[in-house]
């Protein structure tokens, strides 16, 4: 198991992020398409998430596959695609001009400079354990490419990650009190949705090290 880079854990068991939405919180964590810490040198594996409360309607989840985004795609556009790098950063979530997490939500984490960095990995990737290609693209924790502006990798990383999140390649899973969810982080985004106004919900995560650099 990891520590998030930028999120303290719980007091008592500091590699487990509290993920938890009090009635009067306004923003949730990971409300957007994203793979988990995808920016560090050796990304997570998977990540598990177990569902403490829930609230009667609301609050699912959604996961994609990074395996069908890519197969998908036509044979020139992976052409295009094949070896071009796309720089990681936690810069736009955690860093000086992000939102206070603590101002709005029950996250225990603030803006910070030391989110202000970046790393690389390659777009397209092997799998290292099913052999099956994919593409590595993680919201905005991937703003841009190697060698580019954020303005000139605009274009391809929104299409990228629109192809990424289309419905056919998604699935939804509705919390029940005591589920648990274990996913690859290395072949799949999630998505938490925020449609629970006014209500609690309370999960406990974890992040599962990676075994290796991104290739």
């Amino acid at each position: 198991m990891g520590r998030h880079d930028q999120v303290e854990g719980m007091e008592d068991y500091p590699d487990i992020i509290e993920v938890r939405q009090e009635p009067t919180d306004t923003r949730n964590f990971g409300g957007a398409w994203h793979g988990d810490v995808t920016y560090l040198p050796e990304p997570p594996l998977g990540s598990i998430l177990y569902a403490k409360e829930v609230p009667e309607v609301g609050g699912d989840t959604l996961w994609s596959n990074l395996y069908l985004a890519y197969d998908d795609l036509s044979e020139g556009m992976k052409r295009l695609i094949d070896n071009l790098v796309v720089m990681h950063t936690p810069a736009k979530i955690y860093g000086e001009k992000a939102l206070d997490w603590g101002k709005d939500s029950s996250v225990r984490s603030s803006p910070t400079s030391a989110a202000h960095w970046e790393h690389p990995h390659p777009l397209v990737r092997t799998h290292p354990e099913s052999g099956r290609m994919l593409y590595y693209v993680s919201g905005a924790f991937t703003p841009r490419f190697a060698d580019m502006t954020e303005e000139e990798s605009a274009p391809l990383l929104d299409y990228l990650m629109a192809q990424a999140t289309r419905e056919p390649f998604t699935c939804r899973w509705r919390w029940q009190a005591g589920d648990v969810a274990f996913w690859d982080n290395r072949a799949t985004l999630h998505y938490a949705l925020n449609d629970y106004a006014g209500e609690r919900r309370v999960m406990h995560r974890v992040t599962v090290n990676g075994e290796a650099p991104v290739r």
